[in-house]
């Protein structure tokens, strides 16, 4: 979290940017309502264990005031299994995805994928 204040402040939006941390797995509609609807949070990132969302399905029925989700996963098929299920969920869009080798000599990768809630 203190890495994220810090690309805030060093890239002076730090004035208009609230962060918020949640666990997954422990996420609720009042968590939903409370950090995204009532916290008025436009874009969101998430970043789940090697096995995906599947705890949070359904959360992307309503999308509120969400204009971009940014999906990070180390396992490529959780990521294309979970942004698939988004992208229906809300009628949303694929607007970019990519591979980073973060684990040079592994079979190891980062993807990741960026949507667009209601952008079809």
């Amino acid at each position: 979290m203190q890495r994220a204040r810090t690309a805030a402040r060093d890239n002076a939006v730090s004035d208009r940017t609230t962060l918020a941390v949640r666990n997954l797995f422990d996420w609720t509609d009042d968590d939903w309502n409370t950090v995204v609807d009532g916290g008025g949070a436009d874009k969101v990132l998430i970043d789940p264990p090697r096995e995906g969302r599947s705890p949070w399905r359904g959360r992307w029925r309503r999308p509120g005031n969400v204009r971009r989700v940014v999906y990070v996963s180390c396992n490529p098929a959780t990521l294309a299994r979970d942004c698939a299920v988004m992208v229906h969920e809300v009628d949303g869009r694929w607007r970019a995805a990519g591979v980073l080798n973060m684990f040079p000599h592994t079979s190891h990768v980062e993807s990741i994928a960026v949507l667009e809630p209601g952008a079809a």
